[in-house]
């Protein structure tokens, strides 16, 4: 088993909550942490932008990255949102076997 970290931006705590939320109920990471506001620079439509975003992260499997992106896609309210998987080359062995366990 490889676990992995994917770092997501939403555009409000509410959305965050619900696209983690709906991930952990269907297992698809083993769980999900709201990290709160941020300030987020951007070029968008060829303009200079700042906004307020809401980051969280998402523990899960190597196996389940690629179902987990694409549900992102399908809830998100953002036409490109950053979604950005991470290796975990360490970690406690009892936390990442709990990953494992925890996702399909």
């Amino acid at each position: 088993m490889t676990a992995k970290l994917i770092y997501v931006t939403a555009g409000s705590t509410a959305e965050a909550e619900t696209i983690a939320s709906q991930l952990v109920e269907e297992r698809l990471a083993a769980c999900a942490n709201i990290l709160g506001a941020a300030t987020s620079i951007f070029w968008w439509d060829d303009k200079l932008n700042k906004d307020r975003e809401t980051i969280f992260t998402l523990k899960t499997t190597a196996e389940l990255v690629d179902q987990v992106i694409a549900k992102i896609l399908v809830l998100h309210s953002y036409d490109c949102p950053a979604v950005v998987v991470l290796d975990i080359e360490k970690g406690n062995p009892e936390f990442l076997k709990w990953i494992d366990n925890n996702t399909l």
